[in-house]
């Protein structure tokens, strides 16, 4: 006996069967284009200044001996990263980038290498969140030891907003180049088929200038001028055109 439970599967799996291919597949149900199509490419920019530096500080010593290397590195280094604290640079924003101690040798001709002693290399990413005062922390680690300083990387702390503005820039940027094809073509615009994002990014601004005022070597300051930054996102758009 077929109980009413399973007449009911029966019929939900006839249903199911009989139902036409073009509605198992999402694209089946896009309306055809009877006009033109045109895929436009647009981009939109803004530009901002820079809130955010990074440097690349650090203490590089040389003994006759591994661990007399180390022992003066560490040393060192403790008295650069009390001087970032002095400074305010929190504890987030001081990061361990690089720890390395490597012989090194003499080469002479026809002769086997010579150790001659190491060298110990401890360098640490710095974040500024106030570019303004770069100078003058940089200034303060080399009166404290630190003798490796590379760098800045400028950047934008929280680039959304901008990146938003970009947006919006490029989708005009799209539909004014569409407008500009429709009109040259004798045409007119029916309506937008896609919008697709390829992608935001901030373009690496140019080389920030670093530099020491030196008419009064006790009064040198290095400075850092941080320009401008440029932010681009950019989409593709499709159209039918009639």
């Amino acid at each position: 006996m077929i109980s009413r439970a399973s007449i009911l599967a029966l019929a939900l799996a006839g249903a199911a069967m009989s139902t036409p291919a073009a509605a198992q597949g999402g694209a089946s149900f896009a309306q055809p284009v009877s006009g033109t199509r045109l895929d436009i490419s647009a981009t939109g920019e803004v530009t901002r200044v820079p809130d955010v530096a990074i440097i690349s500080a650090g203490v590089v010593t040389r003994s006759s001996t591994a661990t007399g290397a180390i022992a003066d590195n560490a040393e060192r280094m403790e008295r650069v990263r009390a001087a970032l604290k002095r400074a305010g640079i929190a504890d987030r924003d001081i990061q361990t980038s690089t720890i390395n101690l490597n012989p090194e040798y003499r080469y002479v001709e026809n002769q086997p290498p010579q150790l001659t002693g190491y060298q110990a290399t401890n360098t640490v990413n710095v974040r500024f969140r106030d570019i303004r005062r770069t100078g003058q922390v940089l200034d303060a680690l080399v009166s404290v030891g630190a003798n490796q300083i590379s760098g800045p990387t400028l950047t934008i702390d929280k680039p959304e907003a901008a990146l938003d503005e970009a947006r919006t820039a490029a989708i005009a940027n799209g539909r004014a180049r569409a407008e500009l094809y429709a009109r040259s073509l004798g045409m007119r615009i029916v309506r937008l088929l896609l919008v697709s994002e390829t992608g935001g990014y901030a373009a690496p601004p140019p080389m920030p200038y670093m530099r020491a005022e030196t008419a009064q070597a006790a009064d040198a300051k290095t400075q850092i001028n941080p320009g401008e930054q440029k932010l681009q996102v950019g989409v593709t758009m499709s159209f039918e055109l009639q």
